[in-house]
């Protein structure tokens, strides 16, 4: 181990590198990190297998819900952008602010995608990029651009872990909150996709569009719900984000991350994004630490994009996707 990082990393803080507990405080590290990127990545693949649709706003999604809770908690009323006085318990605010998305689920079915019933992926796909737009703008005039605290009662701070005698771990509890609430909501979505009526209605509409209402599938409401179900990843995954860094317009770049997340795990498998997440996660902070310095540093912002084109050159269709061949 000693003889591998001498290879790719040289200077003073070679004593610490060296160490096993730091390794693996890093391989840790990249594990919650890519939790939170597999939280976004849900939402991607919970719209694309139900309507063969990249929703390229689910960042904004995420965004959205954020400003929405930090506003509905301090007592911001969106209209006036002043404090009234009051406060809301977090468990009451996030019931008020998944309705709102459930709404926001609606509007953007009746609006947005009902007047594009089977037109081709690519409208679809641009619709998508007007709606993260319009939302973040609508965002910005209720709830104002400033950075806002979150805090929804999730612990902060660190524990220390020794293992095997090694030297000892600094892991953050937040982090291990994160975990557990993806890994339920990764088992609960995987159960309503398989397990109900619903979550087969869903995968028949994304494979046919046509054939789903010739069986009596009802489009518009199938699209309602799996907004709805995606609008409701988008807040889990605003909470974790927000409460992490702080709620603020960059959030909504995130998509971006879950973009290679997406392409490593497959774009309709839950499990998938979860494994892609990881994945991503792991390799950034390894090699962040490791060979950051032999490139002077900033792997952190491209390593997944090189990743992810290695997968799409080799394996295209992802981990987990499935192999479609066209024949024509």
């Amino acid at each position: 181990m000693i003889d591998f990082f001498n290879l790719v990393i040289t200077g003073p803080v070679n004593d610490i590198r060296e160490s096993w507990g730091f390794f693996f405080e890093v391989v840790i590290g990249g594990l919650t990190s890519g939790v939170m990127y597999s939280l976004v990545a849900l939402g991607f693949v919970l719209i694309f297998k139900a309507s063969a649709v990249f929703n390229f706003a689910q960042g904004v999604f995420c965004l959205f819900a954020a400003l929405t809770l930090v506003g509905v908690m301090n007592g911001t009323m969106p209209i006036t952008l002043q404090n009234m006085g009051f406060t809301v318990s977090p468990w009451i605010a996030v019931i008020i602010t998944a309705l709102v998305m459930v709404g926001l689920a609606y509007l953007v079915e009746r609006v947005v995608l009902r007047p594009l019933v089977n037109q081709d992926p690519i409208i679809l796909f641009m619709s998508t990029i007007g709606l993260a737009f319009v939302l973040e703008g609508v965002g910005d005039i209720l709830w104002g651009s400033s950075v806002k605290a979150l805090d929804v009662g999730i612990p902060q701070g660190n524990f220390e872990w020794a293992l095997f005698g090694m030297d000892a771990m600094y892991i953050q509890v937040f982090d291990l909150w994160a975990a557990g609430i993806a890994a339920v909501l990764v088992v609960t979505l995987a159960v309503f996709f398989q397990k109900t009526a619903v979550g087969r209605a869903l995968r028949a509409v994304a494979d046919d569009h046509q054939a789903a209402l010739s069986v009596g599938i009802p489009l518009k409401s199938i699209w309602v719900v799996v907004w709805s179900v995606a609008g409701l990843v988008a807040l889990v995954a605003g909470i974790m984000w927000g409460s992490k860094s702080g709620v603020q317009f960059s959030l909504s770049l995130i998509a971006l991350k879950a973009l290679p997340v997406l392409i490593l795990g497959g774009f309709t498998s839950v499990p998938g994004a979860i494994i892609g997440g990881l994945i991503i996660g792991v390799g950034e902070k390894v090699a962040g630490v490791y060979w950051g310095p032999l490139v002077n540093g900033a792997i952190e912002n491209w390593f997944a994009y090189v990743l992810a084109l290695v997968f799409l050159l080799f394996r295209p269709q992802g981990l987990f996707g499935e192999k479609i061949i066209e024949r024509v």
